[in-house]
């Protein structure tokens, strides 16, 4: 078992536990939404997602995103994920993110969708 993010106490009093799968989604939300100086230890963590909110929706932009969460999820994440696609798509005034994974303890194959600021799996 894993700790659950975001962290929080349990019915029973203890720090809540969760399944390697859903911990290792909680990881992809992890580097999607942390930017770059955000944590003092690890200054160059995260992928800049949330800088990109305010920026001109283009295809540009959705290249860039792409490439940026692609590169970040595969240096922070490459040892308990194996990264099979990571898919932007500009559509009007959304950015929609679909990062498709396998686990590598398993070989279980995942995906997380973000879209508009809320996470679907």
């Amino acid at each position: 078992m894993d700790i659950d993010f975001p962290y929080r106490v349990d019915a029973r009093g203890r720090t809540a536990e969760t399944g390697h799968a859903d911990h290792v989604r909680d990881l992809v939300e992890q580097v999607l939404f942390t930017s770059p100086g955000e944590r003092v230890n690890r200054p160059d963590f995260g992928c800049n997602l949330l800088d990109m909110v305010f920026a001109g929706n283009s295809p540009e932009l959705a290249a860039t995103l792409e490439m940026t969460a692609q590169a970040a999820l595969q240096r922070w994440l490459g040892d308990v994920l194996a990264l099979e696609s990571v898919t932007v798509a500009s559509e009007e005034t959304t950015l929609r993110v679909r990062v498709a994974y396998a686990l590598t303890a398993t070989g279980e194959r995942h995906a997380v969708t973000v879209t508009g600021g809320g996470i679907r799996s």
